[in-house]
């Protein structure tokens, strides 16, 4: 595995894992989701980072898994980059959720090769 894709699987890896753990607990980021009137999905959310940030290790060794991961990681953020927009946001802080979003389909994309047979 090239040395760019193993740095940004450990970045987005360990980034949501901090990301989804902090949204758990953190009152802050909670009152991000209020303001964003999504109050009923901060819990989803922080267990699919949670569960994406996992699975990008996991990917080390279970190709199909980084697939799901950084694909699944990559439309959360797609999603969170639209909210930001609606929310009219500054780039400044819709930044962080784009990058991600960048990062994980560019994780899935590089990767994608590796799995030989997608039929489950």
């Amino acid at each position: 595995m090239e040395i760019i894709n193993v740095v940004a699987i450990l970045t987005s890896s360990l980034s949501f894992l901090v990301y989804g753990g902090m949204l758990l607990k953190s009152e802050s980021m909670q009152l991000e989701f209020k303001r964003f009137k999504l109050e009923k999905l901060m819990i989803l959310t922080g267990i699919l980072e949670l569960l994406g940030g996992a699975g990008l290790l996991v990917g080390f060794y279970i190709d199909i898994i980084l697939l799901i991961s950084s694909g699944g990681l990559g439309l959360l953020m797609f999603f969170a980059f639209l909210v930001r927009l609606k929310m009219r946001d500054t780039l400044l802080v819709s930044l962080p959720s784009f990058f991600f979003m960048v990062l994980n389909f560019y994780i899935f994309y590089s990767n994608f090769h590796k799995v030989k047979d997608l039929s489950f």
